[in-house]
């Protein structure tokens, strides 16, 4: 009995050691592949991770080097020639080129093209393109129609800058004269929980000012065109050598008269004055 079973045991035991070998010679290469996929998909990683990296740092040295230019003009131009590996890294370089711009010198409504431009990319987060339309409405400002709708998108329920977006539709109610309407718009951003308390005082403050009569005036400087200079017309050369010429002439026989009135009236002063010294004498 003993040997029987010792017996099957061990035709068991080559019976599964048989179906274990056919199992990974049906299934070897399934493991070598997801070895290889494992390994060959953390070295991609690896290497997509240092790509962006050193991408970053590129992009990162361009922006540095952009920023110190002397003037603002030089390093808003600088900051355009920067290449922007993603959307998120060219809504950057926009902003900063919009915190170079200066109404003064004509920047401001190039860098809020470009803030628009930058908005519009659909993978952008919406925080950040609400920022961007944000800052280009301050910088360079639509048409009031135009404005309006701009900033009622901003100003939905929800949204990050609702408050801010409040508070420019209010402006333009003054603007266009609607008192009423632009006070309504304040009283709600009092009690408005997104707006921070320094907008709180800000619309209290106009609120009062407006209730008071008070009209908003606008101190942006004014560009004031320079004066056109029409040239004057020239003369002909041949003209003017005449009119020199006869004008020559004419003067030295002005001239030559009053020399002439000039010594006659001076010798006749000094006759007069001997018969006068004659007339004493005797």
């Amino acid at each position: 009995m003993a040997n029987t079973d010792s017996f099957i045991d061990e035709v068991s035991e080559e019976v599964r050691r048989d179906r274990l070998f056919g199992l990974f010679r049906r299934w070897a290469w399934l493991a070598i592949l997801i070895v290889v996929l494992l390994v060959g998909g953390a070295a991609y990683l690896e290497w997509q991770r240092a790509q962006n990296q050193a991408s970053a740092e590129a992009f990162g040295n361009a922006v540095l080097t952009a920023l110190d230019n002397g003037s603002p003009e030089a390093r808003i131009a600088a900051l355009e020639a920067v290449e922007a590996p993603g959307d998120e890294a060219a809504l950057v370089v926009a902003l900063l080129a919009a915190g170079e711009a200066s109404a003064d010198d004509g920047t401001a409504a190039d860098a809020a093209a470009g803030l628009r431009a930058a908005a519009m990319a659909p993978e952008l987060p919406q925080i950040y393109r609400d920022l961007a339309i944000y800052k280009a409405h301050l910088l360079s400002p639509l048409p009031a129609d135009e404005a309006r709708l701009e900033l009622g998108v901003l100003a939905e329920p929800g949204r990050p800058f609702a408050a801010l977006a409040e508070e420019q539709l209010a402006l333009i109610d003054v603007v266009e004269g609607d008192i009423e309407a632009a006070i309504n718009r304040l009283r709600s951003l009092e009690n408005a929980a997104a707006a921070t308390p320094g907008l709180q005082q800000r619309a209290a403050q106009l609120i009062v000012a407006l209730e008071a009569g008070a009209t908003l005036v606008d101190t942006a400087p004014v560009e004031e065109e320079p004066p056109v200079v029409e040239p004057a017309p020239e003369a002909p050369a041949e003209d003017a050598e005449t009119g020199t010429g006869e004008a020559s002439d004419a003067d030295a026989e002005d001239v030559a008269p009053e020399g002439e009135d000039d010594g006659g009236d001076t010798a006749g002063d000094a006759a007069a004055d001997e018969e006068t010294e004659a007339v004493v004498e005797q």
